[in-house]
């Protein structure tokens, strides 16, 4: 795949979405994944919650001499007539927080009020850790619109999907899979 042109001419860096789970932060996989990302000059795209979106971003941000950032596409509630981001939200390793009006997650994360669109359609290609309904949704959401999707399942946690897109159970392999789907701008 080519580089991408900017508008001045010159390349940009590749997003990567990190989808996963919001609750449970996986750091084992999450921070290992962030680290290479920021040391490979991807941006790290997620829904900039906590769980496995928080700790991606603490190893992402961990690599000072990186390039990119750590972007958060945040839910929004309204309350008192505001449009606000719920409580934790963005996790405090979010470099670059962009708010939605967007209200629905987890299991309504199809739905045209939820973020998740715009995260999986923004991104060059999705890794999708472990997690639950909400990466379900996102998982769906890559496959239905042709949005490079690896299954990050290192303990069978996404075998349903295993027939629609490839899937991972090792690091080295997630890396080899994203510098394949999503070359960086050299």
């Amino acid at each position: 795949m080519p580089s991408l042109p900017n508008n001045d001419g010159g390349e940009r860096r590749r997003l990567i979405a990190v989808v996963g789970s919001g609750s449970e932060p996986h750091a084992d996989i999450a921070r290992p994944l962030g680290r290479w990302l920021a040391h490979e000059g991807y941006h790290l795209l997620s829904g900039g919650g906590q769980g496995v979106m928080a700790e991606t971003a603490v190893g992402f941000r961990s690599v000072l001499e990186r390039g990119g950032l750590a972007i958060g596409i945040l839910p929004g509630l309204a309350k008192d007539g505001k449009i606000a981001a719920p409580p934790g939200y963005p996790n405090p390793s979010t470099d670059l927080a962009i708010r939605t009006h967007l209200p629905l997650t987890g299991a309504e994360g199809q739905s045209p009020m939820s973020r998740n669109a715009i995260i999986v359609l923004t991104a060059d290609a999705v890794v999708a850790l472990p997690g639950a309904e909400g990466t379900r949704s996102e998982i769906e959401l890559a496959l239905a619109h042709h949005v490079p999707l690896l299954l990050f399942s290192p303990g069978g946690e996404w075998a349903a999907y295993e027939d629609r897109a490839p899937a991972a159970s090792r690091l080295e392999e997630v890396f080899a899979w994203v510098g394949e789907a999503a070359p960086k701008s050299r």
